[in-house]
């Protein structure tokens, strides 16, 4: 029929999911923790790391990522850690804390476990440390925040 209102058109084929692929760790840019900046080599081009260097700073970033403030990230990246401090108790802002950093790192599926956490408080100041162990390695990655 000539002049249709609607246009017709084939409805493209949605690709699957390689689940098998995305579990694999990849090599990526180098970061620094301490200056926030990628680090640079001598002819100051943007360092590699490997798959797991890249990974351990993942979890590093993720677990500093307040969730819901970073208009990129969807609604599972990133910790509460705000709600978390809210209460008075430090038992039950350490225990919401480890949920929540145990959350957001467990939807990597690169993240076999989180535990191991130990807190240290410096007046109303939390240091957290905790592991985190890969899929496809046996030792344990430590993270402080």
């Amino acid at each position: 029929m000539a002049g249709a209102l609607f246009p017709i058109f084939e409805v493209p084929k949605i690709m699957e999911e390689n689940l098998e692929y995305d579990s694999r760790y990849k090599r990526s840019m180098k970061w620094d923790t301490e200056k926030g900046d990628f680090v640079r080599n001598g002819i100051n081009r943007i360092a590699e790391c490997s798959g797991e260097e890249a990974f351990m700073m993942w979890c590093y970033k993720i677990a500093q990522t307040e969730r819901y403030t970073c208009l990129a990230y969807p609604s599972e990246i990133g910790v509460e850690m705000e709600a978390a401090m809210e209460d008075n108790d430090e038992k039950t802002v350490e225990s919401m804390v480890e949920r929540t950093i145990t959350d957001a790192l467990m939807i990597n599926l690169r993240t076999e476990s989180v535990k191991n956490f130990t807190f240290i408080w410096n007046g109303n100041e939390m240091h957290c440390t905790f592991q985190v162990k890969g899929i496809e390695w046996e030792k344990l990655i430590t993270i402080t925040i």
